[in-house]
């Protein structure tokens, strides 16, 4: 397990770029020592990616002068990213954020997956740990399923209101959920995504 030696300076990878463009200048530090459990229990990729996206969000409203209260950052977040919230809803946020000089749409674009900030803590940062355990496995295995879902939610919804801009489509206002069923063919149980891999497994694994 290595220490971070400022090897990211220079570093020209999107998380290195929000670094630079927001100012975090003690994300590196933290990123590292979160993942690596340095400084006590250790964070997932997942929950880091959105720990940088959450301070990314923050530095862009403080930079553009916003006023917020406490927990209003987090709840900002969630409303932009939770697949649980209407489109009328993220929408409406937005423009609240466009309205505060906010650049909400270069702020989303810095938004980044746990792959990416993998390879900035793996590549940039020269952090190194053991070898995930089943738990960092099934995690990471959820990450990976939950960015195809959203994926999937966020072509689906731009679809949709192409297609009611263009008066195609007529829809009042929707939201686009996407539900992922796994079906055990030798017990016939159906299991969510979710609940198939909190479970570690379905009710006849261990028949």
């Amino acid at each position: 397990m290595s220490e971070h030696d400022d090897t990211d300076e220079g570093c020209n990878c999107k998380v290195g770029r929000i670094v630079d463009r927001y100012d975090l200048d003690e994300l590196n530090d933290d990123l590292v020592a979160e993942w690596t459990g340095a400084d006590g229990e250790r964070r997932s990729l997942r929950k880091l990616a959105s720990e940088v996206d959450r301070r990314t969000l923050r530095a862009a409203m403080d930079q553009a002068g916003m006023e917020y209260r406490d927990g209003e950052v987090e709840n900002v977040y969630r409303i932009l990213t939770d697949d649980d919230v209407s489109s009328g809803s993220r929408t409406e946020t937005r423009r609240e954020l466009e309205h505060a000089s906010v650049p909400i749409e270069q702020v989303e674009r810095d938004f980044v997956s746990h792959q990416t900030v993998h390879t900035h803590l793996t590549d940039c940062l020269e952090a190194s740990m053991e070898e995930p355990d089943d738990a960092e496995r099934v995690e990471n295995a959820r990450d990976t399923l939950r960015a195809l879902q959203n994926r999937t939610v966020a072509v689906t919804d731009d679809t949709i209101g192409r297609l009611d801009g263009a008066d195609a489509l007529s829809v009042g206002e929707y939201s686009v959920l996407v539900d992922v069923t796994v079906v055990c063919e030798d017990c016939g149980g159906h299991y969510t995504v979710g609940e198939l891999l909190d479970a570690e497994g379905c009710d006849c694994a261990g028949a």
